[in-house]
């Protein structure tokens, strides 16, 4: 399937989808980004990257891919598709933690109910790799990440509705790097996309 050119006017509800992702106000950890989007999964489509920043250190990073097909897609169940991924480093000892995986998966499905963000067909992955450095690079510590993948359809309105996604994956992102929820009542301000504010980390 090969995406439609800049100069075919987009469908009303992907427009507004679009608008959704212009106008969303983040958190200032995140420092967010538009990026090429993929051109042959769906007919239309909008990618963003971000990384999760506190100082000058990125603690963890990620990406998401709104995809659209106006004709549906059963695979889907609906016309939208969000694909995502976010990364972060992790205690060593974590990685062998039989639960991870599936604390993982639950901060995905907890930040989607929280924002009420309704979905439906979720489907992903959660790895964990460590790795140890011998011979001439035995003095580099340890190292371990966390990684999850995952898709879900929103539920939207003829395109309205994404902004509770948008706030659910900024969510996955920060709890993956181990930030906190912001606190109830604390309303972010906007800032320049690709330029955060810097706050410190918060364990």
């Amino acid at each position: 399937m090969v995406a439609h050119t800049e100069a075919v006017v987009a469908p009303d509800e992907f427009r507004r989808a679009v608008e959704a992702i212009t106008a969303a106000v983040w958190r200032p950890e995140l420092a967010i980004e538009d990026i090429p989007a993929p051109t042959r999964i769906a007919p239309w489509s909008k990618a963003l990257t971000a990384d999760v920043l506190v100082g000058d250190d990125e603690i963890g990073n990620g990406r998401l891919v709104l995809l659209h097909d106006p004709a549906g897609n059963d695979a889907w169940q609906g016309t939208f598709r969000c694909v995502t991924f976010a990364r972060a480093d992790v205690d060593p000892e974590m990685v062998t933690d039989p639960l991870l995986a599936r604390v993982g998966w639950s901060w995905l499905l907890d930040a989607l109910e929280a924002h009420g963000a309704e979905y439906t067909a979720p489907s992903g992955t959660v790895t964990s790799v460590a790795s140890e450095s011998f011979g001439g690079m035995a003095d580099h510590d340890p190292r371990a990440e966390v990684e999850v993948r995952a898709s879900w359809t929103p539920v939207l309105e003829d395109g309205d509705g994404l902004a509770a996604h948008l706030a659910a994956w900024a969510e996955l992102l920060c709890t993956t790097a181990g930030l906190p929820p912001l606190p109830a009542g604390v309303v972010m301000m906007p800032s320049r996309r690709g330029t955060p504010s810097r706050s410190p980390r918060r364990r």
